[in-house]
């Protein structure tokens, strides 16, 4: 028998809790890829790191009554595309050294083949996920996905979509993920945003959160969005509250400008940096953990309803579990928020 008060158990399930698939309302799917990842590698190993620090948590939370008995499962994560991932990324690293070089990958064979390999393994990748997701939400579960890079949810938030029914998506993040395949990868961990917007007609708006990072390019499709895309830079944040605005009006201006239905999408490097040290690209600025945890209940309190969400770009350290730590803390709010949407 699960005891909420003593220690925590590695029985293979997130945070070790005594749930099958079958028995779970909360099902998350981890993906160990990181092969698009441009700057830092290693949030591949994100999944089993938060898999390993989730049962050194204790599990309870004030917003949300006996939150232990919550019936969440992480299905197995995969040895074969943890495989994979780590083959491509060494062709990766190469090619994105190239590129740094001033490559041009026009006039080399090479890394058009790479690039090619990396795709299809992603299209194959997402094909994969979607397929469970679309299973997951046909039994009723409250699906949800475990990075790796950024890239990784777009097979869920196309399973979502082919339901038919309008949401939008709330993304914590320091960057608009807004680029056009970028550096040749179709499904990069900068583009996941890009390939919502266009292979999910059913995703109403796009808010993000905490944008620091960013190009021209991306500035521009914000802009010429009709309010697709709705962007609380964190330059703009910051101001409000230099100002004298509170945390709790911004975070109403944010919820209002979701609709029903929304998916979270929360890029761990959305947070300061001190919280995230080995994630893939961080950058100055930014949130901390309870910040975010305030904007997601105050989601649930509102009435919104959550239908989907992931977390990811949680790297990792031969030297600390501090990433995984915080991530593992992040998961499990993010958990708490569906259970409470759930419940209500």
């Amino acid at each position: 028998m699960f005891d909420p008060n003593g220690v925590g158990i590695a029985n293979g399930n997130i945070f070790g809790f005594p749930v099958t698939e079958n028995e779970a309302n909360i099902v998350i799917i981890p993906i160990p890829w990181d092969a698009t990842a441009s700057y830092g590698k290693g949030t591949s190993d994100g999944p089993k790191a938060i898999l390993d620090a989730s049962t050194q948590l204790d599990f309870y939370h004030p917003k949300l009554e006996k939150a232990f008995e919550t019936k969440v499962f992480m299905t197995e994560i995969s040895e074969e595309w943890r495989k994979i991932n780590a083959e491509l990324c060494v062709s990766a690293i190469e090619y994105i050294d190239f590129l740094e070089n001033g490559g041009n990958i026009e006039n080399n064979v090479h890394f058009q083949e790479v690039v090619k390999e990396i795709n299809e393994a992603q299209n194959a990748l997402k094909a994969n996920l979607k397929e469970k997701a679309i299973n997951l939400i046909q039994q009723g579960k409250i699906p949800s996905v475990l990075g790796g890079e950024h890239s990784t949810p777009l097979g869920l938030l196309e399973a979502i979509d082919t339901q038919g029914n309008s949401f939008g998506i709330l993304q914590i993040d320091a960057h608009a993920d807004l680029r056009k395949a970028y550096e040749g990868f179709e499904q990069s961990h900068a583009s996941i945003m890009f390939n919502v917007l266009k292979n999910c007609p059913n995703m109403e708006r796009l808010v993000q959160v905490g944008i620091r990072d960013i190009c021209q390019d991306e500035i521009d499709l914000i802009e010429n969005s009709k309010g697709r895309v709705k962007t609380f830079f964190d330059w703009d944040i910051k101001e409000d509250l230099y100002n004298g605005k509170t945390w709790a009006y911004l975070v109403q201006k944010i919820i209002h400008s979701l609709p029903e239905n929304v998916y979270i999408s929360f890029d761990i490097d959305g947070l300061k940096p001190y919280l995230c040290p080995n994630t893939g690209t961080p950058v100055a600025g930014g949130f901390e953990l309870e910040d975010i945890n305030y904007l997601f209940f105050e989601l649930i309190k509102s009435g919104k309803k959550i239908v989907g969400f992931d977390l990811n770009e949680v790297g990792t350290s031969e030297d600390s579990d501090w990433d995984a730590n915080v991530g593992a803390r992040a998961l499990w709010n993010l958990v708490c928020v569906a259970e409470k949407f759930r419940r209500n």
